[in-house]
């Protein structure tokens, strides 16, 4: 008799991915949407984790650090490339004391949104660089 009646290894099993995906799209939207750093900065490494998870399953990379790092590189640059454009690509000390000014009493909701990008991508650029380094093989002798 069959411990599991009706599953076969002929059929692929599926994927948690998608389910993860969506949520990570979900919580940085909203994050996003309300100027909430942590909920977007969650929301974004939780998408980008995903993909990176979702492309090496399916094959399409060995390496889910590598991807991590890129995706990473891709966040941090179009959230500086929003925050840029906001703060027209001035000087650096210039773009710091506007930088600051968009935190205080009248908050920029772009920049803020902007800077929320950047931080994740930079948390996921430093997750792909440090974790190859501290992941410890599974592999079997």
């Amino acid at each position: 008799m069959d411990d599991q009646p009706g599953l076969s290894d002929q059929y692929r099993m599926s994927s948690p991915w998608p389910v993860f995906v969506a949520l990570g799209l979900v919580l940085s939207e909203l994050g996003v949407l309300f100027g909430i750093i942590p909920l977007s900065v969650g929301g974004l490494l939780l998408f980008t984790g995903s993909v990176a998870g979702i492309l090496t399953e399916s094959g399409y990379t060995p390496d889910l650090w590598r991807v991590m790092s890129i995706l990473g590189t891709v966040l941090a640059v179009l959230g500086a490339i929003l925050v840029g454009t906001q703060l027209g690509f001035a000087t650096p000390d210039t773009m710091l004391s506007e930088l600051i000014d968009a935190f205080g009493e009248q908050p920029n909701g772009i920049i803020i949104r902007g800077v929320s990008i950047v931080v994740a991508g930079a948390i996921a650029v430093g997750v792909g660089a440090v974790a190859p380094f501290v992941q410890s093989d599974l592999k079997t002798p």
